[in-house]
């Protein structure tokens, strides 16, 4: 009985040192984000706060969440509080198909896992929208949700094309793989694809209509403040971390138990930043021309490659 109760204890509580280290990461890769923005625009970033600045992310944190929480007098009360814990919830559970060899949690379907969270993820951002009962918030919502959706299909056909090549949707074959060469080495193209998919499935510049100020006035979160405003972006910067983990599983092979991948992964949420801090908002007419006559025809065509190489060899075994 105690034997039994062990075991089921260990996964509650290595989930729990998960989180907490997503969170401590996210805080930190705030920090990072508002330290390179300010090199970038010659200047310095967070400075007075303690050393170099370092605990700036948490009094944030302490002061997002004591201030007073404003809700709109029209909005639909409880959609509207719990969607962004629904936010932060997706993207933290996101985690769990991490390919530890310690198995953890690390399953066989783990890819799909990861189509469903992300697609679920939807949800939360058109809810928000919606139940704030704003015309901004609403017409941010809708831009996220549109966009989200078309990047999430070349997402899913880049995502089959190295499944082709691996051969399984377990995450810790993608490991077994690249051994001994990358997979960006073979896949270059399919991974700046990736990269650009994943900068607009996590809403970020050039692709950040959901939260267009010059036009929308902030987006599907101009109603929130306070607790409900930092759950959205906690979720946001959990998406980051987590895209950039699974950027670096995928292209970049993925010993999780080495030093470098954690190198890696920190110079892909850099490139986040990078990004940000380079690059205009693109027209929004533009991005769906982008998803749909560009990226589509372009992932198909590399999943037929793929398939076409994955016959050939069969047909000489």
């Amino acid at each position: 009985m105690l034997n039994l109760m062990f075991e089921q204890l260990i996964p509650l509580v290595n989930s729990l040192i998960l989180v907490i280290c997503v969170m401590v990461g996210v805080a930190f890769l705030t920090l990072l984000e508002r330290k390179v923005l300010g090199y970038i625009q010659i200047r310095k970033g967070p400075n007075k706060l303690g050393l170099f600045g370092i605990p700036q992310p948490f009094s944030d944190a302490i002061k997002l969440f004591t201030k007073e929480q404003t809700n709109p007098m029209m909005s639909n009360y409880l959609i509207y509080y719990f969607s962004p814990v629904f936010s932060l919830f997706l993207a933290l559970f996101i985690w769990l198909c991490i390919p530890y060899f310690t198995k953890l949690f690390s399953f066989n379907l783990g890819v799909m896992f990861f189509l469903c969270c992300t697609s679920m993820g939807v949800y939360s951002v058109m809810v928000a929208g919606w139940s704030s009962n704003s015309n901004y918030a609403l017409l941010g919502g809708l831009r996220a949700v549109a966009q989200t959706i078309s990047y999430e299909v070349s997402l899913v056909l880049i995502f089959l094309s190295l499944i082709l090549l691996v051969g399984n949707f377990n995450f810790l074959y993608f490991y077994f793989y690249q051994l001994n060469l990358w997979l960006i080495f073979m896949c270059f193209p399919l991974g700046i694809v990736w990269m650009a998919s994943s900068l607009a499935e996590t809403n970020r510049t050039p692709f950040d209509f959901a939260e267009g100020e010059s036009e929308l006035v902030s987006g599907f979160n101009v109603e929130y403040s306070a607790g409900g405003f930092a759950l959205i972006f906690l979720a946001e910067y959990a998406s980051i971390l987590f895209m950039s983990m699974l950027f670096s599983v995928l292209f970049l092979g993925s010993d999780l138990f080495s030093f470098l991948f954690f190198l890696k992964l920190t110079f892909i949420a850099f490139l986040f930043i990078w990004v940000r801090g380079t690059l205009p908002r693109f027209r929004y007419d533009k991005l769906m021309f982008l998803a749909w006559k560009s990226y589509l025809p372009f992932s198909l065509n590399f999943l037929l490659l793929f398939l076409s190489f994955k016959m050939l060899i069969f047909s000489f075994i």
